[in-house]
C-alpha cells in the first residue's frame, strides 16, 4: 500500500517537499492543499527572491551552497515536457558591510564561510572604493562580497516551475483552506477544508509559511512563527552603479538592482514589528524616515529617488532563533514540520524538500543533517545564533 502524504502549503517549501518525494519514490501518494493557487499574498512570490551563503552558522551555509547548486541547475531538474524552466538567476553577490562595531563578526563570520567553500572575498575600504567607485566607505572599515553563488532570481518562476514538475511526477494540488485536522491518539488521520472534503494521510507535512501558526493550533502545537510584514519598495534613480551587488548597509537597509531600477527594504524596529498587519497596507513611513536617509548617505546618486512601486510581503518569523524548525514534533508524531524560515525561505527550499523528503522515506536524513533545526532546541530553550540577520 503506498503511503499518503498531505502537505498544507504549496509555495516554495511545500512544493519542494512534493517534488522531492515524488521524484524519490513514486508510490507515495502526495496531495498539497494551497490555499492561493494564484500565489498573490503568498511569500514566495512577494520577497525580494534572493540567495547568500553569507550567514554565521554552518547549516545555513550548507543549505545555501545546496541552494544555489540546485538553481543553476533548474532548467535540467525541472524541466517538463521539453520545456525548460528559467528564473532569470544573477549572480551578483551580497556585499556585507561592516564599520568597526562590526568588523570582528564580519570577519569571524567570512572565516567559516570559506571553511565550508563559500566564496566570498573580504575586502578593505580601499578594495571597496576600487570595485564600487560609487559606494561611500567614510564609516565602513570592511565588506564580505561574494564572488559567485550569491545573487537574485524570480521567486514566482522558482515556486511556479517546482509546482509544474511536481505535478508533472504525479503530485496533486488542491485549491481549498484547511479547516480541520482530526486525530487518533497523537497522529493526524485527517485533513478537513473549507468545502468539507477529508483528506486521509499517513504523515502531515505543515507548509503553510505566514499561516504555519494556525495549522499548528489546529493539532494542539504552539509553534513560535508569526507573520510580519515586510515592506518593499522599487525605486528609480539617475545613479549608474556599475557592477551593483545586493548590499547589506550596517543598519540593516538593503538594496539591489532590478534591471534599470532597485529593489529596497530593511525591516522595522522588533518594538514596532507586530503579527498580522495587512498586507494591502505599505510602511512608507519607514521609507522617508530610514531607508531613503540612508540610501542617500552610503550612495550619493540615491539622493534622487523615486518609489516606482511598491508592496508588502510576510515573513514567516520565528521569533525564538530566526531559524527554521524542520522535523517531528514529539506531541503529533506523524507530522513534519517546515515553517519559520525568517525570510530564508526561498534560498533553503531546496535543501529542505530534500531533507524533509528523505526524513519521510527513511526516517532520517541521509544527505544533509538538518536534526539541528528540529523541534528539540525549541522545547530545550536552544536557540541557535545568527549574527546574520536581514
Amino acid at each position: 500500500m503506498s503511503s499518503k502524504v498531505v502537505i498544507v502549503g504549496g509555495g516554495v517549501i511545500g512544493s519542494s517537499i512534493a517534488y522531492f518525494l515524488r521524484a524519490g519514490d513514486p508510490t507515495i501518494s502526495v496531495t498539497v492543499i494551497e490555499r492561493d493557487p494564484s500565489y498573490a499574498r503568498s511569500s514566495s512570490a512577494l520577497s525580494a527572491a534572493s540567495i547568500r551563503q553569507q550567514f554565521s552558522t554552518p547549516l545555513s551555509i550548507q543549505m545555501s551552497l545546496y541552494g544555489i547548486e540546485f538553481l543553476r541547475d533548474i532548467g535540467e531538474r525541472l524541466e517538463v515536457e521539453g520545456h525548460r524552466p528559467s528564473i532569470d538567476l544573477h549572480e551578483g553577490g551580497y556585499l556585507f558591510l561592516a564599520t568597526q562595531a562590526g568588523e570582528a563578526t564580519l570577519r569571524e563570520n567570512h572565516a567559516l564561510q570559506a571553511s565550508l567553500g563559500a566564496d566570498i572575498a573580504l575586502l578593505s575600504p580601499d578594495e571597496l572604493a576600487q570595485k564600487f567607485p560609487w559606494l561611500n566607505v567614510d564609516d565602513i572599515v570592511a565588506g564580505a562580497y561574494g564572488l559567485s553563488g550569491e545573487g537574485w532570481f524570480d521567486g514566482y518562476g522558482l515556486v511556479q516551475a517546482l509546482r509544474k514538475k511536481a505535478q508533472s511526477l504525479g503530485a496533486r494540488y488542491v485549491a481549498a483552506d484547511v479547516t480541520g485536522l482530526e486525530r487518533d491518539g497523537r497522529k493526524v488521520t485527517h485533513v478537513v477544508t473549507s468545502d468539507g472534503e477529508r483528506y486521509a494521510c499517513d504523515t502531515l507535512v505543515n507548509a503553510a509559511g505566514a499561516w504555519a501558526r494556525r495549522i499548528s493550533e489546529l493539532m494542539g502545537v504552539d509553534i513560535p512563527v508569526y507573520a510580519r510584514r515586510r515592506s518593499i519598495f522599487n525605486v528609480s534613480s539617475p545613479a549608474q552603479l556599475k557592477n551593483s551587488p545586493l548590499l547589506i548597509d550596517p543598519t540593516g537597509v538593503y538594496f539591489r538592482p532590478e534591471g534599470k531600477t532597485y529593489i529596497t527594504g530593511t525591516s522595522p524596529d522588533e518594538d514596532n514589528d507586530p503579527d498580522d498587519l495587512p498586507l494591502d497596507e505599505v510602511d512608507h513611513e519607514l521609507f522617508d524616515d530610514v531607508i531613503w536617509p540612508t540610501l542617500a548617505h552610503r550612495v550619493s546618486g540615491f539622493e534622487a529617488l523615486r518609489v516606482e512601486n511598491c508592496w508588502s510581503g510576510y515573513y514567516e518569523y520565528n521569533v525564538f532563533d530566526h531559524n527554521a524548525i524542520i522535523g517531528y514534533h514529539p506531541d503529533v508524531e506523524n507530522c513534519v514540520f517546515a515553517n519559520g524560515y525568517s525570510g530564508h525561505g526561498l534560498q533553503q527550499g531546496p535543501a529542505t524538500g530534500r531533507g524533509v523528503s528523505e526524513l519521510i522515506v527513511n526516517g532520517r536524513y541521509t544527505t544533509l543533517d538538518l536534526s539541528s533545526l528540529g523541534w528539540e532546541r525549541i522545547l530545550e530553550n536552544r536557540p541557535i545564533v545568527e549574527k546574520n540577520v536581514v
